[in-house]
Parts: C-alpha cells; sequence; structure tokens
C-alpha cells in the first residue's frame, strides 16, 4: 500500500488517476476501494471529485470503471449522457440492469488485493 504524503488536491487527484488506469477491461472498482487502498479510507467522495474531473486528463483515465460500493452507476451524469457509462461498461462486457451492474461480484477488481506487493 503506497504511503500518502499528500500536499495538494493535485497530487492525490493524481494518484487516484494512477490506480483508475490500472483497472483492467471489464472489471470495475469502488470510489472507497480506492481510497482505501491509497491509504485514505474515509476519502471516498473525494475519489469521486477526481472522476468528475478526469474527463480530459492525459493520459486517458478510465472513470466509468469506477462505481459505487454496491455497484450503481452513480456517476453516470458526468459522462455527457444518460447512458454513457453504461454503454461504456457494456462495450467491454459488463452486465447492468437499472444503472446496477448485474454481477458485481464478479466483476469487482480490489486495487488492495490486485496491486499487493
Amino acid at each position: 500500500m503506497p504511503i500518502l504524503d499528500i500536499t495538494s488536491k493535485k497530487e492525490f487527484f493524481d494518484l487516484v488517476y494512477q490506480v483508475v488506469r490500472l483497472v483492467p477491461k471489464g472489471r470495475v472498482t469502488s470510489y472507497g476501494a480506492i481510497a482505501k487502498y491509497l491509504g485514505a479510507s474515509r476519502s471516498a467522495r473525494i475519489v469521486g471529485y477526481a472522476m468528475n474531473n478526469a474527463h480530459g486528463v492525459v493520459p486517458p483515465v478510465p472513470a466509468h470503471r469506477v462505481v459505487n460500493r454496491v455497484g450503481l452507476l452513480t456517476g453516470k451524469h458526468h459522462f455527457g449522457g444518460e447512458k454513457t457509462m453504461q454503454t461504456l461498461l457494456e462495450s467491454e462486457g459488463i452486465k447492468i440492469n437499472d444503472d446496477q451492474i448485474e454481477n458485481f461480484n464478479e466483476v469487482f477488481w480490489d486495487p488492495q488485493i490486485a496491486l499487493e506487493i
């Protein structure tokens, strides 16, 4: 787990973006899982703010792969269209019904486990 020595919001956002870029296609993670991995477990909302600001970041950040802790597409309104986030996830093989990932436990990617050293 990384040791945080963050002096700015930008630095935290950059760390969030680094983690999100590692989420494989066809998998999703949560705001809270990212925050916990970064040693800031009470900062899930800040991770959400980072995702809201991820559009246009270079290199690109696959923000559509970040959902809430139960697999709901709570950030969908930040993708420029009502179904854009869902369409992006479905194009990667993720099944969604009524803004809920159907097999959330199967497609959930936990950075704590996947990135352990």
